[in-house]
């Protein structure tokens, strides 16, 4: 992603199930927002659960707006017949912060691995297909401290800037954290760093 992009496009939930057959194989796919390698486990292990007579579980995911990491795996298939074509689908959507699975129940014919790269693309483009897949804004959090006298000056700059609010601690000592629109940030930062008594901090 090049530094001028602040925006991203991701899915805010599951995708409905899709299904491709070919020789007698079914191949169920799945698109799940996801944040952290914590949820991409949560959600493979209630799918193993969920079609725990299936032959193989194969996915890819990425996650990250700015600093992207990925992950592809085939699951016992030949390699990179499954796990990297489920992955091109993801890059193709230019989506992030997803995890795609697709499920497969081996129908007793192999489908060689051009087969198996077409079933396996097929069904995570199906997947995300049906998803929702939404822009958002790359935001950069920022810690603004100051004494309760200086509240209005910084209330108004707020209110000013549009600037959205997502924490505050107003006592004799102020402390309220906001979230600004990554192409914003550094203006907004300069803005309250120039004023004397307040102090601003990148979360």
């Amino acid at each position: 992603m090049n530094s001028t992009k602040d925006t991203y496009k991701t899915i805010l939930k599951a995708s409905k199930e899709a299904l491709f057959k070919d020789k007698n194989s079914k191949f169920f796919g799945y698109a799940f927002p996801v944040k952290n390698e914590g949820d991409v486990k949560l959600n493979l292990e209630k799918l193993k659960k969920r079609h725990h007579a299936a032959r193989h579980w194969c996915y890819a995911y990425q996650l990250g707006t700015e600093t992207i990491s990925y992950r592809a795996n085939d699951d016992g298939e030949p390699s990179n017949s499954a796990g990297m074509p489920i992955y091109g689908q993801i890059q193709s959507f230019d989506v992030t912060n997803i995890l795609v699975v697709v499920v497969r129940y081996f129908g007793g014919v192999k489908l060689g691995v051009g087969g198996l790269i077409n079933a396996y693309r097929t069904s995570a483009q199906l997947a995300l297909e049906q998803s929702n897949v939404v822009e958002k804004t790359i935001n950069i959090d920022y810690v603004v401290s100051f004494d309760y006298k200086n509240m209005n000056k910084v209330m108004r700059i707020i209110k000013e800037k549009h600037l959205n609010i997502i924490n505050q601690q107003l006592e004799m000592d102020c402390k309220i954290t906001i979230s600004v629109r990554k192409k914003d940030a550094t203006s907004v930062f300069e803005t309250f760093d120039h004023l004397f008594e307040i102090d601003i901090k990148r979360l």
